[in-house]
């Protein structure tokens, strides 16, 4: 037998170094297998966060469905009631502007990534970049909207934060629902129902306002009429809420008759408009008027109108409020979030958005062009809901963008704002195929067959923006819409063409390569 360190002299050195390989191997095994195993569990945890997230956000979004309908089922009911405490019209306004607010969020979470994708797809089949669609030039009319979409990478902190907003507001509702349950309903007029363009939009607490200040009775001094303003911008609805309210079963029974009159003409009025019965008179003006012209107009009316007459003064000058005998009512435009509900529900009349939600997140973006026109909401809208093709829908947006862009870039001013301004607009843009600059003139109202310019064209807005219609002469009519109730109004708007100029011609074709 051989020495115990004789054994161990016996390893020769490449048996030590396979041995110490062999140890190495081991080891960076064990390290790669631990790497594997910490990478494999990081990316588990990330799938189960990231499914955990989409199925929070999921909840929300159901979640605050569901508050929205709950919402939006309290104010249907009080827009049919009498509503004479002036606390409850302001719970009301309260709750409609949260009510579109939410909307909007709703629509920011639900529909990102149907837009998202569009653009993508935009991208690769245009090679252009993803922000062909984003203006150069700030549109101001939709700051509320670049705010909320500046956040939608905290999109579900603010999902969550409006969940709990409405959650509240829902919780200090009952009051109000108890209090609303014991007021009188009225019926809506007949044709609210007939077409989907035939309603209201909005103004709840300024109609139940209204309403309230004309059932109240005179506020005139020795039984003289009282004077109610309603002043607010351009197109914003002072008409349409006046008539709405005018329509109203408890008004039309108030008063024996209703009368809508120019106040460019008040000084030629005769006095037996106020005949022995109750009247209520609804005044419009477009220009001052003159004092004098207004004293004799009113002397006449506390004269010889009957106790319970009223007036009812429509304008846009803030300076004519100095005739009313209670507070003016003002208007504003919608709000951002309004606008868009009001734009989508044009648009898609009676089919539901959420079947279709590219074309959702398409009209998201249309009515930001808009900058809260609704006569361009209406005349849009109409053109978009006989056709549900995403890539119709795309090209209108193109070219409004086009077009707002075209105005921001020469005068520094929305198209909205420039024709609330009596001021013609570039929409060189609408008709690619026209060779010249179009210039559309402010738009008005034509009533019946009464044309003032029978001789010229008069072309559809919906052949203009498809192309269908050939341009043949240097100025035609624009019908941007037409009535399909008596007495047949139209609004048309005069379209002038000239030629581009010269300088401007690499401008013009970068602007169309956009169509």
């Amino acid at each position: 037998m051989l020495p115990r360190n004789q054994s161990k002299s016996s390893t020769t050195p490449s048996e030590k170094l396979h041995i110490l390989s062999q140890k190495t191997h081991l080891e960076m095994e064990a390290a790669i297998s631990a790497i594997a195993t910490e990478i494999f569990s990081r990316m588990i945890s990330f799938l189960t966060k990231k499914c955990k997230d989409k199925t929070s956000v999921d909840e929300k979004l159901e979640r605050l469905e569901q508050l929205l309908l709950r919402i939006h089922a309290v104010v249907d009911e009080a827009d049919v009631r009498y509503i004479t405490n002036p606390s409850m019209v302001k719970h009301l306004k309260l709750l409609v502007e949260s009510m579109y607010r939410g909307y909007h969020i709703l629509d920011i979470v639900r529909y990102k990534p149907f837009w998202e994708r569009i653009m993508h797809e935009e991208a690769r089949s245009l090679s252009s970049p993803p922000s062909a669609f984003t203006s150069p030039i700030p549109i101001k009319r939709s700051r509320t909207s670049s705010h909320a979409k500046s956040g939608l990478s905290e999109k579900s902190n603010d999902l969550q934060g409006m969940v709990e907003d409405l959650e509240d507001i829902i919780a200090n509702m009952s009051e109000f629902v108890v209090l609303l349950g014991g007021m009188d309903r009225y019926r809506r007029p007949y044709d609210t129902y007939l077409y989907t363009d035939n309603f209201m939009f909005g103004r709840h607490a300024e109609k139940q306002h209204i309403i309230n200040i004309l059932l109240q009775g005179p506020a005139g001094q020795h039984g003289a009429p009282m004077v109610l303003p309603v002043i607010g911008g351009c197109r914003v609805g002072k008409k349409t809420l006046v008539s709405h309210v005018c329509k109203n079963e408890r008004i039309k029974s108030l008063f024996s008759s209703i009368l809508f009159i120019n106040g460019d003409s008040i000084w030629s009025i005769h006095p037996e408009i106020f005949r022995s019965d109750r009247t209520l008179v609804v005044v419009e003006f477009d220009t001052d008027v003159n004092d004098a012209d207004w004293a004799k107009f009113y002397s006449a009316a506390r004269c010889r109108a009957v106790e319970g007459s009223e007036v009812i003064i429509i304008s846009r000058i803030k300076n004519l409020a100095r005739f009313g005998t209670v507070n003016a009512v003002f208007l504003n435009t919608l709000r951002h979030e309004e606008y868009i509900y009001l734009f989508k529900r044009l648009a898609f009349g009676s089919i539901d958005e959420k079947d279709y939600p590219q074309l959702a997140s398409v009209a998201n973006e249309i009515a930001v062009v808009l900058g809260g026109s609704l006569i361009t909401a209406n005349v849009v809208a109409d053109l978009l809901r006989r056709n549900h093709d995403v890539k119709f829908w795309l090209r209108v947006l193109r070219r409004f963008k086009g077009m707002v862009d075209n105005n921001l870039s020469m005068y520094g001013k929305h198209p909205k704002d420039m024709l609330e301004n009596e001021r013609s607009i570039d929409i060189t843009t609408f008709n690619a195929s026209c060779p010249s600059s179009l210039r559309l003139m402010p738009p008005r109202v034509e009533r019946g067959d009464s044309s003032p310019n029978q001789k010229l064209d008069y072309v559809p807005f919906g052949d203009l923006i498809t192309g269908s219609r050939t341009i043949s002469s240097d100025q035609f009519v624009l019908v941007a819409w037409e009535s399909r109730l008596p007495p047949y109004t139209k609004l048309v708007s005069d379209v002038h063409i000239a030629e581009v100029k010269h300088e401007s011609s690499i401008s013009t074709r970068k602007r169309r390569s956009i169509i």
